[in-house]
């Protein structure tokens, strides 16, 4: 039977990540996403999908040096981006610094495992300095040099703001990267296996990849979230804006999702620290106007706010650019997509389905003279 969408179609098998939509579970290898929030650091994760296991205390110092030591563009990708028109969409430049990282690349047509896992590391490394890179450029910044005496979320909001960020930023942002690493076989995932499956190399995954999560039904929805929010503008305002919007059958973004039939659970940890970002600057009321948001939808729709929802006042209080959020998405996602496309050329097939043809049949054809 079609299933449109491939709706709980088994497209694979992976150790990497597991989504219980019942249960409202996403697991790593093995390990629960509260317990890696609580406990873990984005490297570690990295290393979690990339190898099955969490790393000893020498594996995650080598990792985590590995990474602070590949933050730097080529000179060449940093030109490039610099002759891009100022008005282009942050993720059109990433998609394409990506691919043009490619050309100053030795090891781009290495396929060992070895050479792969390298490319992996430069590009989970390259792509938040991409992404900060561009913001500064569009406005005329300076471009700073990547500091390689700390972790990646703090580089990045050093990078992107011009000065070392407070404990609770870095560690938020550090978060919410755990937060959004893997999730099975989503749309960008996908889309990265199957250029896998061709065998081509890393880089053009990526770059499938990134093309994918750009479309607004996938890595958009938070920053719709947060123009809803900025036009509601007031808590005392919610209750009349949102019914509305179900009275005329408009889709309310970050709610609901293809799996999940229950919470999100990443959606518990953004939800917290929405509200302990607000508490800090002395203003909730974004988390105030999420919470009501919250209630009128579930209560209406029977609909649980997903990951987008929460990250949107978490990355807005955090003073990044709203069209930057889908870009530190990709940021995240790059642990996991690369995991994925590691496993792919692993243990490799063309991934090559059928459609079910629905079209006309037995049509006669007629000379262009008569038709």
């Amino acid at each position: 039977m079609v299933k449109a969408g491939l709706e709980d179609i088994v497209a694979a098998t992976s150790t990497i990540c597991d989504v219980n939509g019942k249960e409202g579970r996403l697991i790593y290898q093995g390990y629960d996403i509260h317990d890696l929030a609580k406990h873990s650091s984005f490297e570690e994760v990295v290393y979690l999908l990339w190898y099955g296991r969490l790393p000893t205390k020498t594996e995650l110092e080598t990792i985590s040096r590995d990474l602070r030591g590949n933050r730097k563009l080529p000179d060449e990708v940093v030109s490039a981006m610099r002759s891009f028109p100022k008005t282009a969409n942050p993720m059109d430049v990433l998609r394409t610094a990506v691919s043009v990282l490619s050309m100053y690349d030795p090891e781009v047509s290495d396929k060992s495992r070895e050479a792969n896992v390298r490319k992996a590391i430069r590009l989970t490394a390259k792509l938040p300095t991409i992404v900060a890179y561009w913001d500064r450029i569009r406005n005329n910044k300076e471009l700073l040099a990547p500091n390689e005496d700390c972790n990646l979320a703090t580089n990045f909001l050093f990078l992107l703001k011009g000065e070392m960020p407070a404990d609770v930023e870095a560690k938020s942002l550090d978060l919410a990267l755990i937060l959004h690493a893997d999730h099975e076989l989503n749309a960008s995932t996908f889309a990265a296996r199957v250029a896998a499956a061709t065998e081509t190399d890393i880089y053009s995954t990526i770059v499938a990849a990134i093309g994918t999560l750009a479309g607004p039904l996938h890595g958009g929805a938070n920053q719709e979230v947060i123009k809803m929010l900025l036009k509601i503008g007031e808590p005392s305002n919610v209750e009349s804006f949102i019914k509305k919007m179900l009275e005329e059958h408009k889709k309310v973004m970050g709610f609901g999702h293809r799996v999940y039939k229950t919470e999100d659970p990443r959606a518990w940890h953004l939800r917290q620290m929405s509200e302990a970002l607000g508490k800090r600057v002395g203003d909730t009321k974004w988390y105030e106007m999420s919470r009501k948001i919250e209630e009128l939808v579930l209560a209406d729709k029977g609909l649980y706010a997903n990951v987008d929802f929460y990250s949107a006042s978490v990355y807005y209080m955090l003073g990044i650019p709203i069209d930057l959020f889908t870009p530190i998405f990709a940021c995240s996602r790059m642990a996991g997509w690369a995991a994925h496309v590691l496993e792919q050329y692993s243990n490799n097939r063309l991934i090559r389905p059928r459609a079910e043809y629905t079209g006309p049949n037995n049509l006669e054809y007629v000379a262009v003279e008569k038709r």
